[in-house]
């Protein structure tokens, strides 16, 4: 398995089955250590989304996310450009696991953790494919308390079959996992000060995506 360098730009790719891209985000690398790749963003980094999500994102309207999701059921739908905004992001992410640990900053410092609950990751020569299972975790910056996310939108993907059962199960032995590294204070959760004090390099441009090299929607069904 390649390593990417520090400073490395990545592109972190949501993958439906298939090979049908749903989104892509451009990250730098923090480390490669082979058990766990931590990457990061700030304001100005380039993404493609799914136009209904963006749209959904962009006035503030929950239900245009459900309508991605039957987008995405359906097979068809389209990528829209977009621009990372607000935070900078650190992303901890070892490849067998099925969630990501994330951290959110403004200029005050760590605003919360989000645990993004998705499938392992597999490389790529730009950087590392995954899909995104819809339900989530935010904690506390210190740790002292937790609440679940988009368990109506969790439910709704799983009647649409976009989560499979075998997903689900996977799901909820990482919900459990993730409960146990809280506990315990383990993983990224072990040193919560060394997280706390870490800012975007500002000698780093904001990451680009690499510009395709045919014109054809990388969302849209292979031709």
């Amino acid at each position: 398995m390649r390593s990417f360098g520090t400073g490395q730009t990545v592109v972190r790719r949501d993958v439906h089955r298939g090979g049908r891209v749903w989104s892509e985000h451009a990250l730098r690398v923090v480390a490669d250590t082979g058990e766990t790749l931590v990457t990061a963003c700030a304001p100005g980094a380039e993404a493609r989304w799914p136009a209904l999500y963006a749209k959904a994102r962009a006035d503030g309207d929950r239900s245009m996310r459900t309508e991605a999701f039957d987008a995405m059921a359906s097979g068809a739908w389209e990528l829209a450009p977009a621009v990372w905004q607000e935070t900078e992001l650190l992303l901890w992410k070892p490849p067998t696991a099925w969630f990501s640990v994330n951290a959110f900053y403004t200029a005050a410092g760590l605003r919360n953790w989000y645990v993004n609950f998705e499938r392992p990751t597999r490389r790529t020569a730009d950087g590392f494919d995954t899909f995104d299972l819809t339900v989530d975790l935010v904690v506390a910056p210190d740790l002292s308390s937790w609440q679940w996310k988009d368990e109506d939108e969790y439910a709704h993907v799983r009647r649409l079959g976009i989560v499979t059962d075998t997903e689900h199960q996977a799901v909820e032995a990482a919900r459990a996992q993730v409960l146990a590294m809280l506990a315990e204070r383990s993983g990224p959760f072990a040193d919560v000060a060394a997280w706390s004090a870490w800012r975007w390099d500002p000698a780093w441009p904001a990451p680009r995506l690499p510009q395709p090299a045919t014109a054809p929607e990388r969302g849209a069904p292979p031709g």
